[in-house]
Parts: C-alpha cells; structure tokens; sequence
C-alpha cells in the first residue's frame, strides 16, 4: 500500500523532491506539499483504492506523511468492512 501512496504523491503531490527521498514518517509539508496538492492526492487515493474520505479525516494531520495516509487508508478499509 506505501509504494502505492508513493506512487500517486510522485504523480499528484508536484513536490520538489523526489518522492524516494523521503522516509515514511516524514512530514510531506515540511517537504513541499501544499494544500492543493494534498486535495489532488486525496482524489487520487480515493479513486486508486475506490474509497472515500470521511469528514473527520479531511485535515492537515491525515496527509502528512506517508505513514499517517496509510493510517487513514487503512481505517477507512476498516470502516468499509464493518
């Protein structure tokens, strides 16, 4: 799941760096992504994994890094199958 979060930041979080240079834990913020392009990531997943993102993971914390997308990736899976 993080190679494809990786895959679709490379594509959709236009950062200055390459995506391979930043470890999972990282804050992708403090490595250039902006608000907008967070929101383009968002689709993308949602799309990618055919889900979609409740209000209450709509926010800063739940795109900034690697780790807490497939944080939120995974409840959301969870939820799904509940």
């Amino acid at each position: 799941m993080k190679q494809a979060i990786r895959t679709l930041l490379a594509k959709h979080g236009n950062l200055p760096v390459a995506i391979e240079s930043i470890d999972d834990g990282a804050d992708l913020y403090d490595a250039g992504l902006s608000s907008f392009a967070s929101v383009q990531v968002m689709l993308a997943l949602e799309e990618e994994f055919d889900i979609e993102f409740p209000e209450h993971l709509l926010n800063r914390k739940s795109f900034s890094s690697v780790e807490a997308i497939a944080a939120a990736l995974a409840e959301i899976r969870e939820d799904q199958a509940a």
